[in-house]
C-alpha cells in the first residue's frame, strides 16, 4: 500500500443523520456540493456543466455508505449512538514516487462514548461498508476520533 508524499487535490464530505425533517436540504433534496475548478475557488460552474472533483463524489459517497454501517456496528455492538454523531470523511489524491495514489481521514464525533468504544465501533463499520471494503488494503485510511 502506497503513501501519499505530496498532497495535490482533497474532496470533504460531513455526513450527519437528519433528526429534523425541516433543515433545509440542497436542491434535489439529497446532496448540497460547492462546485469549482480543481485548485481554484474563484471559478463556480453552473448549468449543464456540473464538474465536481472525484475526490469530492467519492468522499460524498463513501460518507453517506459508512455512516450507515457505523450505526449496524453500534446496534450490533449494542451501542447507543448520541444524537450529534457526526462523520467527516477526506479524501486527497497526491504523488507517490512517480505515481499517484489516494489517501483518507475519517474523523468520527461520538460526544459521551469512550474512544475505545468509538475505535470498535468504527472498525466494525470498515468491515461492513462496501466502500470501506473496495479499499482495504489499497489505500491509507486514517481515524480521527472525537469524544468530546
Amino acid at each position: 500500500m502506497n503513501k501519499i508524499e505530496q498532497v495535490l487535490f482533497s474532496g470533504n464530505s460531513h455526513a450527519t443523520i437528519n433528526h429534523d425533517p425541516n433543515v433545509p436540504r440542497g436542491e434535489h433534496g439529497v446532496l448540497d456540493l460547492e462546485l469549482s475548478a480543481a485548485g481554484d475557488k474563484s471559478r463556480a460552474f453552473i448549468g449543464t456543466n456540473l464538474h465536481p472533483r472525484a475526490e469530492q463524489l467519492f468522499s460524498g459517497a463513501w460518507s453517506a455508505c459508512y455512516i450507515s454501517a457505523f450505526e449496524i456496528a453500534a446496534s450490533l455492538k449494542k451501542i447507543s449512538l448520541p444524537a450529534d454523531y457526526s462523520l467527516d470523511i477526506k479524501v486527497s489524491i497526491g504523488e507517490v514516487g512517480n505515481g499517484h495514489c489516494l489517501g483518507a481521514e475519517f474523523t468520527v464525533r461520538a460526544p459521551g462514548l469512550q474512544p475505545e468504544v468509538v475505535k470498535a465501533i468504527a472498525e466494525l463499520a470498515h468491515q461492513i461498508c462496501p466502500y470501506s471494503k473496495a479499499v482495504h488494503g489499497n489505500i491509507e485510511v486514517a481515524l480521527n476520533i472525537i469524544t468530546a
